[in-house]
Formats: C-alpha cells, sequence, structure tokens
C-alpha cells in the first residue's frame, strides 16, 4: 500500500485550493516530494478531453512531463499521480482511466490521487491503483479533507 503522509497530503491539498477553479496536477516521489505541475489542459494536450477546459481536465506535458518520465531512472521514482476535480468529488473518471491505461495494462507504475475541491475548499481524496484481477483501477484509500 503506498503510504501518503499527513505533510505530503496537506502539500497537495493547497495545491489544489491554489490551483481552484482550474484542475491541479502533478506527482509525489519516493522521497515524498511533491512535484507541482501546470495545468497544460487548456493547450490542448490532453488528447483524451481535448474539448475540455482546465477546469474539467488536466494534462501534464513538455518538460514536465519529460522530467516525471525520467523519475523512474533515480533513485525516487514518481509512485503517485495527483489531481483534482472541481466538483468536489474524488473518483477516477472514464477520461482519467483513459489517460492512465492501455487495454493491456497502466501506462506509468504509479497509483492516482484524485482531490475533490471546490469553491469552499477540498471537500475529499481518494487513491486508485491497478488491479490485475479488476483490470481497471480501483479505490484503494480515502483521505479526509
Amino acid at each position: 500500500m503506498t503510504a501518503i503522509t499527513d505533510h505530503v497530503l496537506a502539500a497537495v491539498y493547497a495545491h489544489a485550493r491554489a490551483a481552484f477553479p482550474a484542475e491541479c496536477c502533478g506527482y509525489i516521489r519516493a522521497n515524498d516530494e511533491v512535484v507541482a505541475c501546470t495545468n497544460a489542459q487548456e493547450a490542448g494536450a490532453n488528447p483524451f478531453a481535448p474539448d475540455r477546459g482546465a477546469d474539467s481536465g488536466f494534462a501534464i506535458a513538455g518538460a514536465e512531463l519529460i522530467a516525471f518520465a525520467r523519475t523512474f531512472d533515480s533513485p525516487y521514482p514518481a509512485r503517485v499521480v495527483y489531481h483534482s476535480h472541481t466538483n468536489g468529488r474524488a473518483y477516477f473518471s472514464a477520461v482519467d482511466r483513459a489517460a492512465a491505461a492501455t487495454p493491456v495494462g497502466p501506462i506509468y507504475p504509479v497509483r492516482h490521487l484524485v482531490v475533490g475541491v471546490a469553491a469552499t475548499g477540498v471537500t475529499e481524496a481518494a487513491l486508485f491503483a491497478w488491479s490485475d484481477e479488476a483490470h481497471d483501477f480501483v479505490e484503494v484509500l480515502r483521505f479526509p479533507p
């Protein structure tokens, strides 16, 4: 099970609140470094939802995506990708699933943390992991706001 410390969760929550009304995105490395990324959704970087704006979609792109991929060859690889949903709900959407997996499994060896955020702040968060049995991402942990 991937542990997420209170300190790391607080940093992710702060990013989600600061980015609102846009979705935030980033990743957490194995040394608990939180890497906040720029949401490139407005630039059309998400081919799974090109018609969505940054308030309802996210994409990590360009140099930030390359830096993310390079972590897998480092002592502290990315272990969690995170993003927020601005409707206040923490769920792994069909678009999230399409962007995170191929027909044979996950694209990257990471879990996914989704933070529900609204104008009043963070409402909930949930962690999703690939299940070989379900052949899908399933919720493995839920966190309080």
